[in-house]
């Protein structure tokens, strides 16, 4: 059971020691040029599970990890993350978006690798603290965050396959701008497979994307950015993007595949444009949706959009989808539904309009 933030905070403040930086790297970044993943904010926050507890808890100067190579998440691959950003309203508060929902589905990801889950004061703290100390670093450009990256990794220096004993969990933040910054072609992959049920599809774990790369390597070489992925039993049945949840809008509804198998991760993004969709006056359908249909649809003049959706991509507009001999190619000037979805989310995440879901964590309330 979730408590009150302010609870969580006063708990980290008690637990978590802060070493400030003594010479911040803040005017080295060019904030009106932001690309994904490439700058990294003044602090970093880190602790410690020793075998029973989460100890030496601290804020400190970002810096580099000292690591044995015997680390058993080299070579066993214990290793999950999160994404999640930060904004700021129009008073200048940094605003976290739903991060109850990341640390719920991290916790899910820890269990499902066999690592120890993290408190709340922890996380939800942490995070309020370290983006409360790195406030500046909040970007304000049109389409532009603070990413926030927890993540946990195996700290055993033990080569013997079993779960690793000691773990360490860090969160590091980067000022970002859009992560596509224009219509995207997708591949729809109908030869290696992401998940299968009963593995780890749901979670979100280092090796998912590990195992991703070089299909996507070969896709990027055929002119796509992304690959679409299916089933792995009858190769038709859509799952995800590499890194977003799928959407198409058939007609007036919304349809995206189901989470029932367990092969597709439960986006933060997919639950809130299902939300915004919803509040549109949409039928929204999470269901089995094969690549035929969309063919079909295509074809029949009915598929109106389809986009991708996630924490770093927000809301991605797919101008092509291939599969085999079928080339969609779709004209993104006329989407209308994934236009309104960003406005309103846009809106609702820097304070520009009601947070009518109550979805915004104001940082140092």
């Amino acid at each position: 059971m979730m408590v009150a933030k302010s609870t969580a905070r006063e708990e980290a403040v008690k637990k978590i020691k802060v070493t400030k930086t003594e010479h911040s790297r803040i005017g080295e970044v060019d904030f009106n040029n932001l690309v994904f993943g490439k700058k990294y904010a003044d602090h970093m926050l880190v602790a410690d599970f020793d075998g029973k507890e989460w100890v030496n808890a601290q804020i400190i100067p970002f810096q580099n990890f000292s690591v044995s190579p015997s680390n058993a998440a080299w070579h066993y691959g214990q290793a999950i993350f999160e994404g999640i950003k930060a904004y700021k309203d129009q008073a200048g508060n940094p605003i976290i978006f739903r991060p109850y929902d990341n640390y719920k589905r991290f916790n899910l990801s820890a269990e499902r690798m066999g690592m120890p889950s993290v408190p709340e004061w922890l996380f939800i703290g942490g995070l309020d603290m370290l983006i409360d100390l790195d406030r500046n670093w909040v970007p304000t450009g049109e389409g532009c965050s603070l990413y926030l990256r927890p993540f946990m990794i195996a700290a055993d220096e033990f080569i013997g396959v079993r779960p690793s004993e000691t773990y360490r969990f860090a969160i590091i933040n980067s000022p970002s701008g859009p992560y596509f910054n224009k219509p995207i072609k997708l591949l729809v992959q109908d030869k290696y497979v992401r998940a299968f049920p009963g593995g780890v599809g749901f979670a979100k774990a280092a090796g998912n994307y590990g195992g991703a790369m070089y299909p996507t390597m070969q896709a990027k070489k055929e002119g796509y950015d992304q690959i679409l992925w299916v089933d792995g039993y009858e190769h038709k049945y859509l799952q995800e993007c590499g890194t977003m949840n799928v959407f198409a809008i058939i007609g007036n509804t919304a349809i995206t595949p189901d989470l029932s198998q367990g092969t597709i991760l439960e986006g933060v993004t997919r639950g809130s444009v299902m939300e915004v969709l919803h509040d549109m006056g949409l039928t929204v359908e999470e269901r089995p949706i094969s690549i035929d249909e969309i063919v079909t649809a295509y074809n029949n003049g009915t598929l109106r959009e389809v986009f991708g959706t996630g924490t770093a991509a927000s809301v991605a507009y797919v101008e092509e989808l291939s599969y085999k001999d079928n080339h969609l190619k779709l004209d993104t000037t006329k989407y209308e539904v994934g236009s309104e979805v960003i406005r309103r989310l846009d809106g609702m995440r820097t304070g520009k309009s009601a947070d009518i879901h109550n979805w915004n964590y104001i940082v140092g309330e």
